[in-house]
C-alpha cells in the first residue's frame, strides 16, 4: 500500500465547491476554511492554438469555476496573448509568466525543459503550498513523478502515451507506473483511454478518472442552421500530414466537379515540419489553392466566430488515427456552434454521434467529397448539425466544473465535524494485509484533523515490535485490520484513554485469536454484515453491543461506466478458489441459459486454483477442479461459452462487458463482486447462502441454479435489463457507496458513533 503524504493545512473551496458532498448522510463534513489552491502546467506553448493549448486554458477555467484559486504557469514567453488574455479577467485565476517575471534565469528561448519546469513548480510550491498540481506532458510527468515533494498531489493528464499494446513497451510500462504511483489522479480524456491504461498498468486502477475536453464558446455565437451556397467548409488547428490538411485543400475543386460550389476556410498558423517537402506543399496550398481562404492564427474566440460563419466542420484524418483513444476538441467546439462535422467512422465517434450519423468520412478524397455533397441537402444538414450539437452539450465548462468538484471532494475532503486540524486525532491502522482497507486508509489519511500512521506487519505473527510499541503509546485510536495477533498485541498495550477498534473477517472467526482477545479492552468489533455480526457474538461470546456492522465499501464512482454492447448476455464470476466458491454451479447456470440462447457466455476473472498452493495441495480441491474443467471441455454447449480472464485490479474496465454477476458460493461473509457489478450498471444473481438476505434484497436472490437461470433469461428476453440494472445500482449506491462507508468509519473513529444495526433479515440501509 502506498502511503500518501499528509497535508495538515489542507482545506477546500468556498461556495458550492466547499459544501459537503451531496451523497454524505448527516452532513458529516464541516465547511472548508479556505479555497483550494491549484497549479496548472502543461508542456505546451500557449502562443500556438492547438488542442493542448486549449486544454491549459479550459483546465484553468474549470478549476476556477469549481472554486479553486487557480494558477496557470506558462512554459514559454508570450508572443501573442490570444489564449492568455481571456484568462486575466477570470475571477480566481492568476497567470504566472515565467519569462516576463524572470522566474528561471537560464531558460532557453523555446520554453522550459521538463526538468526546469519541475524545479520551478517545486520552488513555487514551497513558497505557497498547492493542494493539487495539474500537469500535462509525458516527459514532464516523468520528471514530476521523481520529485518526492509533489507526490500524492499530482493530477496528471495523460494524452501523449502509448495507446496500443504493441506500443506499450517495458520502458513505457515502467514510466507510466511511476507516474501513476506518484499521482493522486490520472486524468483520462476518454473511457477508451482509461480502460486501456487500467488493463496495461495495474497502478492506474482506482486512480484513473475521466476529464473529457472542455468546450467554451463565445456567448451568442452560433451557426446559421442551414447550408449556404457556396458551401463553406472550415478547419481549425494545426496543419499535419495525419490530419489530412493538405488533402483538404483539394476539396473545393472536388466539390465543384460534383456541381457543389464550395470554399475551405482554414484557421491556424502551426505547420508541422517533420517532412520539409510536405510542409512546403502545405504552406503553398494555404496561400494559393483554389477555393481556400487561409485566415492564419486567431484568438480562440475569433476562431470560433469565423467558424460559426461557415457551414461544415472538417475532422477528416488518416486511417491510422482511427485507433486513437483521444477525442478531438475541435469536433466538440464546432458541434457546440451548431455545425455538422465530417469525421472518420470509429467506435468512439459512433458512441458519440450514433452509428447512423450521415457525415462519416471515407478514406479517400472522393469519398469525403461525396459525403459533403450530402451536407448540401437541408434535411441531412439539420440532422447532422443536431447530432453534433447534442453531443457537445456534455462537454461544457459547467459539466467540467461539476466533475472537478467531485474529484476535489475525493482528494481534499474537509475536516470532519468535531476534528481539529490544529490538534489532530492520532490514528494507527495495524495489520498484516491491508488490501481490504486500502481505500478507507487513503481517505482517512486525506482528512484534516486526523494524523494517520500505518503499522504494516510482515506476516500474521511477524512485525517490528519496537515500532508497534511506539505507535501504541502514540495513538489516540487504533484500528486493527483482522482479529489476529495484531489485535492481541494492541489490546495488551492499550491505554485507558485510548480507543481500540478491531475489524473481524470470516478467516479469523474460526481461529483461536478471537477467543484469546481481551474483549474488555476493545471498544468495537466491526463485521461487514449482520449475519456475521450475529455469528461473531455467538462463536466468540462477545457482548452484543461491542459488535457493530460497518459494511464493505463499493467505489460506485469508479465502477459506473458505460456497458459494452451485448453485456446483458455475459455472466461474470470473480474469484473461483477455493471450491466453496462453486464454479460448477455457475457453469450449471450457463448451461441452462445456452440451451435457450447461445449468445450467453460466462467470463471468469480469477487466479487459477493451482496458483494457490494451499488449495492445489489438497487432493479434494484438485479433484473438484479437474472434474469441473473436464465438464466444460467435453460439453460442446459449454466449451465455447466460458472465458477465463487474468486476475488483476482492472475490475472496473472488465465489468463493462458483464451484465450479470453470479454468486454461487456455499457461504460468504459479504461477497463484494455482485455489489460491484450492480454499481457498474449490471445485475446481481445470488444463491441464498447464509446471510445473503442481509446484504442483497430478495429480488436478486435465488434458491437454485435453475431459478437463477430462469430469472436472468426473463430479464433479458422480456426487455427488462435496463430497468433491473438501474434498480440494482440504486440499491448498492444507497447502502454501500465508498463515501457512505467512509463517513460511517469517520463517525466511529472521531466520535465513537456506530450505526444502528438493521433488524434480522433486513438489507442494510443508509
Amino acid at each position: 500500500m502506498t502511503n500518501h503524504p499528509r497535508e495538515r493545512e489542507r482545506a477546500s473551496g468556498v461556495g458550492d465547491a466547499g459544501s459537503p458532498r451531496a451523497d454524505r448522510p448527516g452532513g458529516a463534513a464541516s465547511e472548508r476554511p479556505r479555497s483550494l489552491r491549484a497549479l496548472v502546467y502543461g508542456d505546451v506553448d500557449l502562443n500556438i492554438i492547438d488542442g493542448s493549448a486549449i486544454w491549459a486554458q479550459s483546465m484553468t477555467q474549470g478549476l476556477a469555476a469549481a472554486g479553486c484559486e487557480a494558477t496557470l504557469l506558462l512554459k514559454a514567453p508570450v508572443t501573442t496573448d490570444r489564449l492568455v488574455a481571456p484568462l486575466t479577467t477570470v475571477p480566481g485565476v492568476v497567470v504566472r509568466r515565467t519569462y516576463e517575471e524572470r522566474l528561471v534565469p537560464d531558460a532557453g528561448p523555446r520554453g522550459l525543459t521538463p526538468d526546469q519546469a519541475v524545479e520551478l513548480i517545486t520552488r513555487l510550491d514551497a513558497e505557497q503550498r498547492f493542494d493539487l498540481i495539474v500537469v500535462r506532458g509525458k516527459r514532464l510527468a516523468i520528471a514530476a513523478a521523481q520529485t518526492e515533494a509533489l507526490a500524492g498531489r499530482l493530477w496528471t493528464y495523460l494524452t501523449d502515451v502509448p495507446q496500443t499494446v504493441a506500443e506499450m513497451t517495458a520502458t513505457s510500462v515502467s514510466e507510466i507506473t511511476d507516474i501513476a504511483v506518484a499521482s493522486r489522479f490520472l486524468l483520462c480524456q476518454t473511457e477508451e483511454l482509461r480502460g486501456f491504461l487500467e488493463s496495461t498498468i495495474p497502478a492506474a486502477c482506482g486512480k484513473s478518472v475521466l476529464f473529457p475536453p472542455v468546450v467554451v464558446t463565445p456567448e451568442g455565437v452560433s451557426g446559421s442552421g442551414a447550408p449556404h451556397e457556396p458551401l463553406k467548409l472550415v478547419y481549425t488547428g494545426k496543419f499535419a500530414q495525419r490530419w489530412n490538411t493538405l488533402e483538404m485543400t483539394e476539396l473545393p475543386a472536388a466539390l465543384a466537379a460534383r456541381g457543389v460550389p464550395a470554399e475551405l476556410h482554414m484557421i491556424g498558423d502551426k505547420v508541422h515540419r517533420d517532412d520539409p517537402d510536405w510542409a512546403k506543399r502545405m504552406s503553398k496550398a494555404l496561400e494559393s489553392a483554389s477555393g481556400v481562404v487561409w485566415h492564419g492564427g486567431k484568438p480562440r474566440a475569433e476562431a470560433l466566430r469565423l467558424s460559426a460563419e461557415c457551414d461544415v466542420g472538417l475532422s477528416w484524418r488518416a486511417p491510422e488515427m482511427d485507433a486513437s483513444l483521444e477525442l478531438s476538441t475541435k469536433v466538440l467546439e464546432l458541434g457546440s456552434l451548431g455545425l455538422p462535422v465530417v469525421v472518420n467512422r470509429t467506435p468512439m465517434h459512433e458512441r458519440l454521434l450514433g452509428a447512423d450519423y450521415p457525415l462519416y468520412a471515407g478514406e479517400t478524397l472522393d469519398s469525403v467529397a461525396d459525403t459533403l455533397t450530402l451536407a448540401a441537402d437541408p434535411e441531412i444538414y439539420r440532422e447532422a448539425a443536431e447530432r453534433c450539437r447534442a453531443a457537445a452539450a456534455d462537454f461544457t465548462l459547467e459539466r467540467a466544473a461539476a466533475r472537478l468538484r467531485g474529484y476535489l471532494d475525493l482528494a481534499c475532503p474537509p475536516a470532519p465535524a468535531g476534528a481539529d486540524p490544529e490538534r489532530p486525532l492520532k490514528v494507527v491502522i495495524a495489520g498484516h494485509d491491508l488490501k481490504f482497507f486500502t481505500r478507507l486508509a487513503e481517505y482517512l489519511m486525506s482528512l484534516p484533523g486526523l494524523d494517520v500512521r500505518l503499522d504494516e506487519w510482515e506476516a500474521l505473527r511477524s512485525h517490528d515490535q519496537y515500532r508497534s510499541k511506539e505507535l501504541a503509546a502514540w495513538a489516540d485510536v487504533v484500528i486493527c485490520e483482522w482479529c489476529g495477533p495484531n489485535a492481541l498485541f494492541y489490546a495488551e498495550h492499550k491505554r485507558p484513554d485510548q480507543r481500540l477498534v478491531v475489524r473481524l473477517h470470516r478467516f479469523e472467526l474460526y481461529a483461536e485469536w478471537p477467543r484469546k482477545l481481551d474483549i474488555e479492552k476493545v471498544d468495537a468489533v466491526v463485521c461487514v454484515s449482520p449475519y456475521y455480526a450475529s455469528l461473531t457474538r455467538e462463536l466468540a461470546g462477545y457482548p452484543a453491543d461491542k459488535v457493530v456492522v460497518l459494511p464493505n465499501w463499493v467505489d460506485v464512482a469508479q465502477l459506473d461506466r458505460p456497458k459494452l454492447p451485448g453485456a446483458e448476455y455475459t455472466l461474470g464470476m470473480i474469484g473461483i478458489a477455493p471450491s466453496r466458491k462453486r464454479l460448477d454451479r455457475g457453469i450449471e447456470v450457463l448451461g441452462e441459459l445456452r440451451r435457450r440462447d447461445p449468445r450467453y457466455t460466462l467470463a471468469v476473472k480469477s487466479k487459477q486454483p493451482w496458483d494457490y498452493w494451499w488449495v492445489w495441495n489438497r487432493p479434494e480441491e484438485r479433484e473438484y477442479y479437474e472434474r469441473t474443467y473436464r465438464m466444460v471441455q467435453r460439453d460442446p454447449l459449454l466449451s465455447e461459452g466460458v472465458v477465463f480472464d487474468p486476475f488483476g485490479p482492472d475490475v472496473a474496465t472488465w465489468l463493462r462487458r458483464v451484465g450479470f454477476m453470479l454468486s454461487t458460493s456455499d457461504d460468504e461473509s459479504f461477497h463484494l463482486a455482485p455489489a460491484e457489478c450492480a454499481a457498474s450498471g449490471g445485475v446481481p444473481a445470488v444463491l441464498t447462502w447464509p446471510g445473503a438476505d442481509t446484504i442483497y434484497s430478495a429480488r436478486w436472490l435465488h434458491e437454485s441454479t435453475e431459478a437463477m437461470a430462469d430469472a436472468i433469461h426473463a430479464i433479458v428476453s422480456e426487455g427488462r435489463f435496463d430497468a433491473a440494472r438501474r434498480a440494482a445500482q440504486a440499491e448498492i449506491n444507497e447502502n454501500y457507496s465508498l463515501s457512505r462507508v467512509c463517513d460511517l468509519w469517520t463517525d466511529l473513529i472521531v466520535h465513537g458513533k456506530v450505526p444502528a444495526e438493521p433488524e434480522p433479515g433486513a438489507v442494510v440501509r443508509a
